[in-house]
């Protein structure tokens, strides 16, 4: 465990930045958003004025984050936000909860019900023209995505109904949803995921206690317990992306040292490169 001064109420939104040699992830509903350097092992914490659920770096710098209120620009040291737009200013009790850039450089996130009551999240798409649109909708909890390294496959899931969807990639956007990978309850909840360059898709388990990595075809391969009960997300990182960070939650519980913590995973493999958002 990553040694802080504080903990995380929802971790969330892991991403490994290149650029920076750091590790950033978001805690919702503090809400701040932290950086690890790889460097010296410092971690920074910028407080944020409302919930944000996922950052994802620009290719000309900053970033785009995912806030209740919609997307916005980021940037820095200082601290500047600069709304871009709400894809659901009808929805008040909605805000982002996971996302992240694909090869293309679009940003592919997901909204869910701050009180995890309705079906009112979606799936969507922001352009590098910063124009978004809804790929998908009625979720209750929206977790991933993720992108197979073929570049075929979407996966993202419902949290709420404990399944993992695969989507086709098509050349407007993703077809055929599927359930692909379906957690029972002593899995707990399939949370934040990620690929590695295997093609072997890596979930968190909310409620459980651990990751899991399974293969391309949807079959378990491995399971790596982890000391915190509420596993959220998971990246990884380094000149090498062969150092695994997993971030979790200590919301709604009677918290332990652990509970909330941000963790540094040995798991033998690499990952793949951080997609960089085109706009």
């Amino acid at each position: 465990m990553i040694q802080r001064d504080v903990a995380d109420t929802l971790g969330e939104g892991t991403l490994w930045s290149a650029r920076d040699n750091a590790v950033y992830w978001v805690d919702i509903l503090a809400p701040a958003l932290n950086r690890l350097s790889l460097d010296g092992g410092t971690v920074e914490r910028w407080a944020m004025p409302e919930p944000l659920g996922w950052v994802a770096e620009r290719a000309g710098g900053g970033f785009i984050g995912g806030f209740k209120s919609g997307f916005a620009a980021i940037s820095l040291n200082p601290l500047t936000i600069t709304p871009i737009g709400d894809p659901e200013p009808d929805l008040s009790y909605n805000r982002m909860n996971d996302g992240k850039a694909d090869a293309n450089g679009y940003i592919w996130c997901g909204t869910m019900d701050m009180e995890e009551e309705r079906d009112s999240g979606s799936l969507y798409r922001l352009a590098p023209d910063l124009r978004w649109q809804q790929m998908d909708s009625g979720y209750r909890v929206t977790n991933g995505p993720a992108f197979s390294p073929c570049g075929k496959w979407l996966y993202h899931s419902d949290t709420s109904r404990r399944v993992m969807y695969r989507f086709a990639r098509t050349a407007d956007g993703i077809a055929d949803r599927q359930p692909f990978i379906r957690f029972t309850d002593a899995d707990g909840y399939p949370d934040g995921m990620t690929v590695d360059a295997d093609g072997h898709i890596w979930v968190a388990h909310w409620g459980g206690g651990r990751i899991s990595r399974f293969t391309p075809d949807g079959a378990l391969d491995r399971s790596i317990a982890l000391p915190a009960r509420q596993i959220t997300n998971i990246s990884f990182a380094g000149p090498d992306l062969d150092r695994m960070f997993v971030s979790s939650a200590a919301t709604g519980l009677d918290a332990t040292p652990h509970d909330g913590g941000f963790f540094e995973v040995d798991c033998g493999v690499r990952g793949m490169p951080t997609n960089l958002f085109a706009g």
